[in-house]
C-alpha cells in the first residue's frame, strides 16, 4: 500500500506560479508511475501530467503543456508539479496518483485557486 500527501496549493493571481508536492510513503518500491490530476469546480477529474518511476518519460495534457513541469526527488520520495503562467481555468483541486501495476493510490487533494 502507498500513502500520498499533497501540499503547496493556495491562492495565486493570474500569471503567477505555484509548486505542488506529493510525499509518498509505504510500499514505494512497487510504484511504476506517478501523476497529477485535477478536478475543476463542477467538472470531472482530468489528467494533468504523468511521470514514469525512472523519470525517463513525461506526458502532459495539452492545456498545461509548456506551463507545467512534473518532476520527482527519489531520495525524498516526493513528486512535484511546478505550475507557471497560471490561468483562472487552472483553478481546481489537484490530486496526486501512484500506479502499482493494476493498483493505484490517490492523495487527498490540494486546492489551487487562480484569481485576481
Amino acid at each position: 500500500q502507498v500513502q500520498l500527501v499533497e501540499s503547496g496549493g493556495g491562492l495565486v493571481q493570474p500569471g503567477g506560479s505555484l509548486r505542488l508536492s506529493c510525499a509518498a510513503s509505504g510500499s514505494i518500491f512497487s510504484i511504476t508511475r506517478m501523476g497529477w490530476y485535477r478536478q475543476p469546480p463542477g467538472k470531472q477529474r482530468e489528467f494533468v501530467a504523468t511521470l514514469t518511476s525512472s523519470g525517463a518519460y513525461r506526458t502532459y495534457a495539452d492545456s498545461v503543456k509548456d506551463r507545467f513541469t512534473i518532476s520527482r526527488d527519489n531520495a525524498k520520495n516526493t513528486l512535484f508539479l511546478q505550475m507557471n503562467s497560471l490561468k483562472p481555468e487552472d483553478t481546481a483541486v489537484y490530486y496526486c496518483k501512484a500506479k502499482m501495476g493494476p493498483l493505484e493510490s490517490w492523495g487527498q487533494g490540494t486546492q489551487v485557486t487562480v484569481s485576481s
